[in-house]
């Protein structure tokens, strides 16, 4: 089964990106931290699949690191995100995919720099063997990573409330509407970064990612 990689992002502009982030720590640091974060995800994706597809909220021309990530997408789809909120989005990003080409897909966000390589190819190996859908749970009660065998059942995530404690539920509880008797199997839970305690975790977690070097040069170590 062919597998491709979705990565959903917003264009690093201070005030637009990490903005709970920004407010403790000035908002240009919040997206100096985005853009390395995406940086990461970039890389993760295409060590495990190869370039893919990024949908992609706003411009990259003037963002933070815009030539660094232009050249990160070097052999990458890039497209618009289209929709009226995240939820809508992401189901128009996923049925554009599905009407693009067949095969299986695997999409993430940008807020998990931890990611790694085998984390995602994982999430593909366990849709070559038999399953319908993967979910990777955020620790926050939302999701991470979504794999799909069939693209277009993405269609469902417009049913969902997006950045709820219980989004994650609630997307599972919609796989298993849309997916009758489907096989849905749940990744390792992960930390989003939203928060300055987020970032100290994933920071330590992951100490050499681009985004954990970022952070302890732009906050520096906890107490």
């Amino acid at each position: 089964m062919n597998t491709r990689v979705l990565v959903m992002a917003k264009a690093p502009y201070p005030g637009l990106v990490k903005t709970r982030l920004g407010a403790a720590i000035g908002m240009r640091a919040a997206a100096e931290l985005a853009a390395l974060a995406l940086l990461d995800t970039l890389t993760a994706a295409t060590q495990a699949f190869g370039p893919g597809r990024l949908a992609l909220a706003g411009e990259l021309n003037d963002a933070v690191r815009g030539e660094e990530l232009r050249s990160a997408l070097t052999g990458w789809t890039v497209v618009s995100q289209r929709g009226a909120g995240l939820a809508d989005r992401l189901a128009r990003a996923h049925l554009d995919l599905a009407a693009s080409s067949a095969g299986a897909v695997v999409q993430i966000g940008m807020d998990t720099p931890q990611v790694t390589p085998d984390l995602l190819q994982r999430a593909a190996a366990s849709l070559r063997g038999g399953s319908d859908a993967v979910l990777g749970p955020a620790a926050d009660g939302g999701w991470w990573l979504l794999g799909l065998a069939e693209p277009g059942h993405g269609a469902g995530l417009a049913e969902v409330e997006m950045s709820a404690s219980d989004t994650g539920a609630a997307t599972a509880r919609m796989l298993r509407k849309r997916i009758r008797g489907g096989l849905i199997t749940e990744l390792d839970t992960l930390v989003d970064v939203d928060t300055i305690t987020d970032a100290h975790l994933v920071a330590a977690q992951a100490p050499h990612t681009r985004f954990a070097r970022g952070w302890r040069e732009l906050v520096g170590t906890p107490a």
